[in-house]
């Protein structure tokens, strides 16, 4: 059987599912949440908007929109017994595992004994998008010795996050900046974390087990953690002027540059250029980081180095030095990632459930045949 079979390393380019949630043109930097431009939706819509597209498959109305806003906004609150268990996580353990930790508790305290019900389904998806930003701001400040705050409810969703973790309101710039990120991040086809959930959803198991499966994949450095160690690189490098030197020992020497390349894109990401413009009204606000004008020189190299061979700037590029400026920590960003991809998963698990089949790929084995048993005592 196994001559029979094509081995594909990473399943590259291999369809495992057809969606209507979001569609990737590689080479012509293009991507589109149910057909809209991404790009699009990080300037004129807000996450909530874009959230209720990627879930219901078309733009609210005003209603609809209110509605699904409210809803969000009256579940933002986590029950005490939750805050506890934040409280009793070690200080120095990183908050995607307080982040998977907190939703594996919403499943116990929100039991799902069926994912047949799409009303109890609804409910599943508001209490999981508008309390994991709750999680990940309550277990910072307590990490900190500080009180975790109650969201509030006069706060739009990026607007409320901003405040819980920092206890300032964010100016207009601010809001849309992190607005912005949390829509670039909500979705994008068929990713490590996605598939992870699609695989889960398959076995009929609940939202929240759902969503704990893709958190544990998005921690790896090739996925979600990446932005984090971009600005590693920066500090590496140091200064503007020692880019171009450091990206020729790089590339001569085979090390892997962070922010760089992706599996699907060929051209620059088009999330980092629509980051990119909307960071600079926020630069103009808060002032241009000098990490900034690395990147910027750093890119300029990159573009006759690793142009050529279809590497650019990918979505992880700019993020970091946005969160970072805003006075985000490093290890929050990709709890950040998660808290927008979210959408994304759920949109998938909704959809993987109209018309499940349980994933069961097949393998290839390449290890011996035939060999026979040896009684312990015989073993040397």
């Amino acid at each position: 059987m196994s001559e029979l079979l094509k081995y594909v390393p990473g399943l590259a380019d291999v369809p495992v599912a057809e969606s209507a949630i979001s569609s990737i043109d590689g080479k012509r930097a293009r991507l589109a949440y149910r057909g809209i431009a991404a790009e699009t939706l990080a300037r004129e819509s807000t996450f909530e908007e874009t959230a209720y597209l990627l879930l219901k498959g078309k733009l609210p109305t005003q209603k609809e929109l209110s509605d699904f806003d409210q809803q969000l906004r009256e579940h933002r609150r986590i029950k005490y017994r939750l805050v506890e268990l934040l409280k009793c996580l070690p200080e120095s353990g990183h908050p995607m595992s307080a982040m998977q930790a907190g939703v594996a508790a919403l499943c116990m305290l929100y039991p799902v004994r069926t994912v047949t019900d799409p009303r109890l389904n609804w409910e599943s998806v508001i209490n999981l998008l508008a309390k994991l930003p709750t999680i990940v701001a309550a277990f910072h400040r307590l990490r900190n010795g500080d009180e975790a705050l109650r969201p509030r409810n006069d706060l739009s969703h990026a607007a409320n996050f901003y405040w819980m973790l920092t206890e300032m309101e964010p100016t207009p710039a601010i809001i849309r900046v992190l607005d912005a990120a949390l829509i670039l991040h909500a979705e994008h086809s068929m990713n490590a974390s996605t598939f992870s959930a699609r695989v889960t959803a398959s076995t009929l198991a609940d939202p929240y087990t759902v969503v704990c499966s893709a958190i544990g994949t998005l921690t790896g450095p090739l996925h979600g953690g990446a932005n984090e160690e971009v600005l590693d690189m920066f500090d590496e490098i140091g200064t503007p002027d020692k880019a171009r030197s450091w990206l020729e020992n790089a590339v001569a020497t085979k090390r892997k540059i962070m922010g760089f390349g992706h599996r699907v894109y060929k051209v620059k990401d088009p999330r980092a250029t629509a980051l990119q413009e909307l960071a600079e009204n926020v630069f103009a606000e808060i002032g241009r980081p000098p990490q900034y004008d690395l990147a910027l020189e750093l890119e300029k190299a990159a573009l006759t180095i690793l142009g050529p061979k279809g590497i650019y700037p990918n979505v992880d590029y700019f993020s970091g030095i946005i969160y970072q400026s805003l006075g985000i920590p490093r290890d929050l960003f990709t709890p950040i990632f998660a808290i927008a991809r979210t959408a994304g998963w759920l949109a998938h698990w909704l959809e993987q459930l109209k018309n499940n089949r349980i994933f069961r790929p097949e393998q290839i084995y390449v290890g011996p045949t035939d060999v026979p048993y040896v009684p312990l005592e015989e073993r040397r």
